[in-house]
C-alpha cells in the first residue's frame, strides 16, 4: 500500500473500539476505504446492517486515539522499510484472502513471493523427539526435491516449527515466519539468527503492529495465518493438546488439505496426529511423496520430462550428466575442472539452469541436479 494517508487510516481502523480485523473488512467493503469509515457521520454509520448505537458511539469516541497510534506505527514502518500489504493489493497472499478473517493489512519484511506455486505449512510440538525432528527435516528436503517454487511456512516456535525453518534455509528454499507479535522483536530470541537468515530467502509476515507483546492469544490468532497461507498443512508430532492442533483445526475449517504422520499409540507425541487421522480430518502420510501424490502436484520429474528436449543446450546436458546420481551434488570447482568453460561462462550457465528448475544451488558452492 503506497498511499501514506490511506495507509494511516488502514492501520488505525482495526484499532477502533469493537472493530478488529473481520469488521474492518466489512466496513471497508461498505464505505469503500478506511478513510471513508473515519469520515463517515453518525447517520452514515447507522446505515451499516446490524450495528448498534452503542457500537457507533464507541467507534466515534476512539477515532483520535487510533489515529495517533497509527502515526507512531507509520514512523516505525518508514524507519525500518517494512512492506505493508493491503488486502486489495495484487501481492496479498491469495490463499489467505479466501479466509473470511484474513487481516486487512499485513506487515512484511523479506523478499519472498507471497503467492508461490506450492505452499506447505509445517507444525508440531515444541518438545519433539529426535525422530520427529529428523522426520520434519526429511519432509522438507523431499518436498524441495519433488516440486518447484515451494515455500515452507511455520511459526518460529521451539521444536518442529524452527526445525522446518532451518531445513528450508539449509536447502535454499524460501521460508515464511509467522510470529505472534510485531516486527520490532523476535520471539523466542534464541531463534533470532533463523529469523535473520529467513529475511534473505523468505521473510517474516505478521498482522501485528510494533509494540505488540508475544502473548498467548496472539499466537493462537496467528495460527489461522499459518493455516490460511497454505495449500497443505502437515502436523509432524503433536501431544493431546497444543498450538499445532489449533492450526490443524483452522486448516480443516478453511478446507485446506491436512496431513499428519502417525505414531505408536503409547507415544505422547503421537496422540494428536493419531486422533486427527482417526477423525478423518488429516490424511496419513509417511513421506513427502504421499503428500505430493495426494495434492496431485506436478513433480519436477514430470516437468522435466516435458521440457528436456526443447530446453537443454549441449552445455546444460553435459552439466546434468556430471551431476547425475550425485545425491549430495558436486562442487563448483569440480564442474569447472570438467567443463571447457571459463568461470564466468560456467556460473552464468548454472544460474540459467537454476532458473529453469534443472538444478539447485546448495550451501558451500555445491550444485545438485533436481532430476537425474
Amino acid at each position: 500500500m503506497n498511499d501514506r494517508q490511506q495507509l494511516r487510516y488502514t492501520i488505525a481502523l482495526p484499532l477502533l473500539s469493537e472493530v478488529g480485523q473481520k469488521r474492518s473488512r466489512e466496513l471497508i467493503d461498505f464505505f469503500g476505504s478506511a478513510q471513508a469509515v473515519f469520515e463517515a457521520s453518525e447517520q452514515e454509520l447507522g446505515k451499516i446492517p446490524g450495528i448498534s448505537h452503542a457500537t457507533i458511539a464507541n467507534l466515534l469516541s476512539s477515532k483520535q486515539q487510533a489515529l495517533q497510534r497509527a502515526d507512531q506505527e507509520l514512523l516505525f514502518i518508514e524507519k525500518n522499510k517494512i512492506d505493508c500489504i493491503y488486502y486489495k493489493d495484487a501481492e496479498y497472499p491469495y490463499r489467505l484472502l479466501e479466509c473470511t478473517d484474513a487481516p486487512v493489512l499485513l506487515y512484511f519484511k523479506g523478499n519472498a513471493n507471497l503467492n508461490p506455486t506450492h505452499v506447505v505449512s509445517v507444525v508440531g510440538t515444541r518438545m519433539p523427539t529426535q525422530s520427529g525432528k529428523d522426520r520434519c527435516t526429511k519432509l522438507v528436503r523431499e518436498l524441495a526435491d519433488a516440486v518447484s517454487d515451494l515455500t515452507i511456512v511455520s511459526g518460529l516456535a521451539y521444536g518442529i516449527d524452527v526445525t522446518s525453518h532451518r531445513a528450508a534455509i539449509e536447502l535454499g528454499i524460501p521460508t515464511l515466519i509467522i510470529p505472534g507479535h510485531g516486527l520490532d522483536r523476535i520471539y523466542p530470541y534464541v531463534h533470532r539468527q533463523v529469523a535473520v537468515d529467513a529475511l534473505h530467502n523468505g521473510g517474516i509476515l505478521t498482522e501485528y503492529m510494533s509494540q505488540t507483546t508475544p502473548e498467548r492469544q496472539n499466537f493462537v490468532a496467528r495460527n489461522r495465518i499459518i493455516a490460511g497461507l497454505a495449500d497443505a498443512v502437515v502436523v509432524v508430532e503433536s501431544k493431546e493438546k497444543g498450538g499445532s492442533l489449533i492450526t490443524a483445526e483452522m486448516a480443516w475449517s478453511y478446507d485446506r488439505d491436512l496431513f499428519a504422520f502417525p505414531g505408536r499409540p503409547e507415544d505422547i507425541n503421537a496422540v494428536g496426529c493419531n486422533r486427527l487421522i482417526k477423525q478423518q480430518k488429516a490424511m496419513l502420510i509417511e513421506s513427502a511423496n504421499d503428500l505430493v501424490n495426494a495434492m496431485q502436484w506436478q513433480t519436477n520429474k514430470q516437468n522435466k520430462q516435458t521440457e528436456l528436449f526443447i530446453e537443454l543446450t549441449d552445455t546444460e546436458q553435459q552439466i546434468l550428466s556430471l551431476l547425475e546420481n550425485k545425491d549430495n551434488g558436486e562442487h563448483l570447482n569440480y564442474l569447472l575442472a570438467q567443463m571447457k568453460l571459463s568461470f564466468s561462462q560456467l556460473t552464468t550457465t548454472l544460474f540459467e539452469m537454476e532458473m529453469k528448475g534443472l538444478i539447485r544451488a546448495l550451501p558451500g558452492g555445491m550444485y545438485k541436479a533436481i532430476i537425474n
